[in-house]
């Protein structure tokens, strides 16, 4: 079951409040609060009073106190990610001589990079966290964590946004920060929170006509306008316009080096916005969107996530403010949909001392309950144990004959095996005396009926040996015999007589295995002849039984052939 939230965002000039749960695709407001400047002058949280029980908050982060950052690494093990994040933040933290704070999440997987993952490191300084810690205590809320703003802001995007499988740079233009997401279709690819912000239009405008800050901003929001080719009414009109121009040039410089960073930090050169979308109070300037999307080439849009959100258990006057401050509450309903949705995109930074209590409490605590269980356990189990050994041990003693028993026989048997090998290759040897001498006594026979008239034996030799044509492989000797001989000089077909003894021999011994060859000059021939072959794997069937006895197995031919 979802939980219910309440999510944080406490600008310079507006803290807003938003509360309420996501459960059924959309997210089911329950509470919503505002305070303004005027109302928070003592402090950031003075002024806040939400007229609800705040419960489990979760509060935004943003400002020079908040750094992101982008590490390539391999892909690890989570234990091994877990300690390289660890030395980058204590580098980090020495160099700027503060106590930090971080998480860190994996962006999703981009094509781009192959064999490596980007990590999103998120840092904030101690004394923040502290300073947001005491403002939350003050109203009765309880923290469930701190998360950058930025990350919220994609939240919000991913489940209340037309997204599309297109680029899209999402900006949250505040007083004195912008928090900028960049995602192509629902991935995240970069997030990250600037200074600058609304405060640019307000200190031009107080520096071009030399008024106050305050009197800047209500010029700013009544006579102000930067829409491209824009008639002013009065000159009023066009003094106060012009003022910002140099304004919403940073402003633009801004967002298109955040496309520019992203590329570097990131690695996609090939990176191209198809869309902006604003929010925050500062995007309600007339004429900004226009400006905007004149100096970027892209369409720019404002930003309402409200319009899909379920706002109907707020009382009317919430829904009115809500209404009125919808713009700048984008980053409070991120931060309320990160807590509520489990499959939300978060990165929760825990102050040191809350984090090591909530270690001990989720880990270490359960381990030490566990461990007084297994030593009770174990004092139990070394009762029963006890009992057990002595028959355990009259079976020990019987297992211990069996295997001397089992070892004498073992011994025995290999003096056998060894003896047996032995053997083998006597009998092997025997084997190929005697099998060389039947085969020639075989061939003799043979020859003395079927031998041409006209042809004599110049050579014959027989020794075991292993040859492949005869098939006879390399994993043992067979023997072999090898004719050679001539053909009388005026002899008539002698390649005719020599296929007729070929034919005749192939007939006698069908078991016989030959590599005849007979010269192109037609007077000498050699033949290469065995008994003993080795049976090949494909005449042997699936099977694999060669029945090879070693021995030359006889056939009425070779008897007769041997009379």
């Amino acid at each position: 079951m979802a939980r219910t939230i309440t999510g944080i965002d406490v600008g310079s000039r507006t803290a807003k409040i938003v509360r309420g749960q996501y459960k059924g695709n959309t997210f089911h407001a329950s509470g919503f609060a505002v305070a303004t400047q005027d109302a928070r002058a003592a402090g950031a949280w003075e002024g806040l009073d939400p007229g609800f029980k705040l419960g489990a908050s979760r509060v935004g982060l943003t400002g020079r106190d908040v750094n992101i950052r982008y590490v390539r690494v391999p892909r690890v093990p989570d234990w091994q990610l877990r300690n390289l994040m660890r030395f980058e933040v204590a580098e980090i933290g020495d160099q700027s001589g503060s106590e930090v704070a971080s998480d860190f999440n994996l962006l999703p997987e981009l094509p781009e990079i192959e064999g490596e993952d980007v990590v999103v490191l998120a840092m904030a300084r101690e004394r923040l966290l502290e300073d947001h810690e005491r403002g939350l205590a003050a109203l009765g809320g309880k923290l469930d964590s701190f998360t950058p703003c930025s990350l919220a802001l994609y939240n919000a995007w991913v489940r209340y946004g037309v997204v599309e499988d297109d680029t899209v740079l999402v900006a949250n233009i505040g007083h004195e920060n912008v928090d900028v997401v960049i995602a192509r279709g629902a991935d995240l690819l970069f997030a990250r929170n600037l200074t600058g912000g609304s405060k640019l239009f307000d200190d031009a405008i107080a520096e071009r006509l030399g008024v106050s800050a305050k009197q800047a901003e209500k010029l700013k929001i009544d006579m102000a306008s930067l829409r491209p080719g824009v008639s002013h009414p009065t000159a009023n009109h066009e003094r106060v316009s012009r003022a910002l121009l140099g304004a919403a040039g940073q402003l633009l410089s801004l967002l298109q080096s955040t496309v520019l960073f992203c590329k570097s930090q990131v690695k996609i050169p090939g990176l191209k916005l198809d869309r902006v979308l604003l929010c925050g109070g500062g995007a309600a300037l007339d004429g900004l969107s226009e400006y905007l999307a004149a100096g970027m080439g892209v369409r720019v849009e404002l930003f309402d996530p409200f319009r899909v959100v379920d706002t109907s258990a707020l009382a009317p006057d919430e829904a009115d403010q809500l209404e009125e401050y919808k713009l700048e509450s984008v980053v409070a309903l991120g931060l309320a949909t990160m807590g509520s949705d489990p499959e939300g995109y978060s990165v929760e930074i825990l102050p040191q001392r809350v984090a090591r209590r909530r270690e001990f409490l989720g880990g270490t605590l359960w381990l030490i309950a566990a461990a007084v269980l297994a030593v009770a356990y174990l004092g139990f189990d070394a009762f029963q144990k006890r009992q057990q050994l002595a028959v355990v041990s009259a079976d020990l003693a019987g297992v211990n004959r069996q295997l001397g028993d089992a070892q004498r026989t073992h011994s025995s048997t290999g003096e056998l095996v060894q003896k047996s090998a032995g053997l083998r290759e006597v009998a092997l040897e025997l084997q190929n005396i005697a099998g060389t001498g039947e085969q020639t006594a075989r061939m003799f026979a043979f020859m003395q009926e079927s031998l041409p008239r006209d042809f004599w034996l110049t050579r014959l030799t027989g020794a075991p040996g292993s040859e492949p044509e005869l098939g006879i492989d390399q994993s043992i000797d067979r023997p072999i015999l090898t004719l050679a001989g001539r053909a009388r000089e005026g002899t008539a077909s002698p390649a005719v007589l020599w296929q007729g003894f070929l034919n005749e021999l192939t007939t006698a011994m069908p078991n016989a295995r030959i590599n005849p060859s007979f010269a192109a000059t037609g007077d000498t021939f050699t033949l290469d002849f065995t008994l003993f072959s080795t049976p090949l794997a494909d005449e042997l069937g699936e099977s694999g039984d060669t029945g090879d006895t070693g021995e030359p197995q006889d056939t009425p031919g070779d008897e007769e052939a041997g009379d």
